[in-house]
């Protein structure tokens, strides 16, 4: 089985090996700040899911450069090509001002080809998505959602705070502004069966989105998730049954959607479950191979 990965998808649109750097713009969340509760999602870190973001306190400059050097080893020098991702939190829930400040610079380095920009289907007023609009007529612009589950019992016990049709719209006026759109989907999700994920997958597909990031439910310290899973109340996925699940999974979406991701990463430091995605090789290396022979 064959599928478009975000590696050929960069080689096809830029013409050479794109790296992203992660940007921490010191955002926060409606999940966080009381606007619908104080304690995040279920399952999210005490970094917003940027845990490999660079450091906020530096600026989005500063970070770009901070990226590249860590980057330096694995391109020739002077080559890299590379895309700001605003990472951490919800990146668009801020003024208006502060935003057209942040993505203005990361767009404007000459070693940036293109903004992707992670955030929530609800942290989208009309004012944001024609800033997107006017930037991206500068260089691409992803806006990447956090789904996650398209069953209302899921998304409530992970404490996502918005229903379906918020994700709904979100896409349609997106893609109205010629903004590419990349969907966060979590395969693992306590109570959930392998239907319910895949229904998940297939709604995805049918979404008019441009891609798609198959996401490895991961128990990390801090959480309340970890509390969930040390009480016992719920048991990650083996390393068989999710290959045999990404499989399965690129099976039922279109040809044409990029895959951005097919498992993710957890901080090792943090990681309590499932242990075995901790050899991220050795997952990647097997996954392409239950894929190839799919």
């Amino acid at each position: 089985m064959d599928y478009y990965s975000l590696n050929q998808y960069l080689k096809d649109t830029f013409g050479t090996k794109v790296y992203k750097i992660a940007i921490d713009g010191g955002f926060t969340c409606p999940n966080r700040d009381g606007t619908l509760d104080t304690r995040g999602c279920i399952f999210c870190s005490g970094h917003g899911s940027g845990d490999f973001a660079e450091d906020a306190s530096l600026s989005v400059t500063e970070q770009i450069e901070r990226g590249k050097l860590r980057l330096s080893k694995k391109m020739p020098e002077g080559k890299g090509k590379y895309i700001a991702y605003f990472q951490a939190y919800t990146n668009t829930y801020a003024p208006i001002c502060r935003l057209k400040s942040l993505f203005t610079k990361a767009i404007s380095h000459p070693d940036i080809v293109g903004l992707s920009i992670a955030t929530r289907p609800d942290c989208l007023p009309d004012d944001v998505i024609s800033l997107l609009q006017e930037l991206n007529t500068q260089k691409p612009v992803w806006v990447e959602l956090g789904l996650q589950t398209i069953h209302k019992r899921s998304a409530d016990y992970i404490r996502r705070g918005y229903i379906l049709p918020v994700y709904d719209d979100a896409v349609i006026r997106l893609k109205e502004a010629g903004l590419t759109v990349i969907t966060h989907v979590i395969l693992g999700l306590p109570g959930e069966t392998k239907e319910e994920m895949k229904e998940t997958v297939a709604y995805v597909g049918n979404s008019s989105v441009d891609g798609i990031k198959l996401q490895l439910l991961h128990v990390l310290k801090g959480t309340d998730l970890a509390e969930e899973y040390l009480a016992g109340r719920f048991e990650t996925i083996s390393f068989e049954d999710y290959c045999q699940l990404i499989c399965e999974c690129l099976s039922i979406l279109p040809e044409t959607m990029v895959i951005h991701r097919m498992t993710g990463d957890g901080n090792k430091r943090d990681l309590i479950a499932p242990e075995w995605s901790k050899n991220k090789k050795r997952v990647l290396n097997t996954l392409l191979k239950k894929i190839k022979e799919y």
